[in-house]
């Protein structure tokens, strides 16, 4: 199913086999399924959520884009145009400073098959559009398939639980 920015949010970037677009309302049920999904979300988060607490998610992912212009974005599989994950850019307090950030989460269905590395591709947005010096990914210790994305994308491990490329 081909996709267009008139039909959804705009496109930030793309790869092979994955849109990245800003989230538009119409991606709610398809990020509820990730952020109120227990084996997904106790990965990357250790809890999962409310559906008020994934509105919330998305009206703050909403909010970064006009405040930041960006935020976390809807990932999309350009074959069948369904929203399976979330890659992006958001500012995280780390240690009293903030740190641009880079940070993914994708439907348990599309782990291990590359998704996470291959968007991860919308880092770049964060040198040539921001032009920002560095960029991190703040990991839980625990995760370490996401700690694999990281390396895997060049990042470096500068402190426990911090990554930076």
């Amino acid at each position: 199913m081909p996709v267009t920015d008139s039909q959804y949010g705009r496109t930030i970037t793309e790869t092979r086999r994955l849109l990245i677009w800003e989230m538009v309302p119409s991606d709610f049920d398809a990020l509820c399924r990730i952020l109120c999904d227990e084996e997904a979300m106790r990965a990357a988060y250790g809890n999962t959520f409310s559906i008020e607490e994934a509105r919330n998610w998305m009206n703050r992912h909403f909010k970064r884009y006009e405040t930041y212009g960006f935020g976390l974005w809807a990932v999309v599989l350009k074959e069948t145009g369904e929203m399976i994950g979330q890659c992006g850019l958001t500012m995280q307090s780390w240690r009293e400073k903030e740190l641009l950030e880079i940070g993914y989460l994708f439907q348990k269905a599309c782990w291990h098959k590359g998704y996470a590395a291959e968007a991860a591709a919308c880092r770049d947005y964060a040198f040539s559009a921001l032009h920002a010096d560095r960029v991190y990914s703040i990991i839980r210790d625990t995760h370490t398939a996401s700690q694999n994305v990281a390396v895997r994308n060049g990042m470096k491990i500068v402190e426990r639980s911090c990554a930076m490329c």
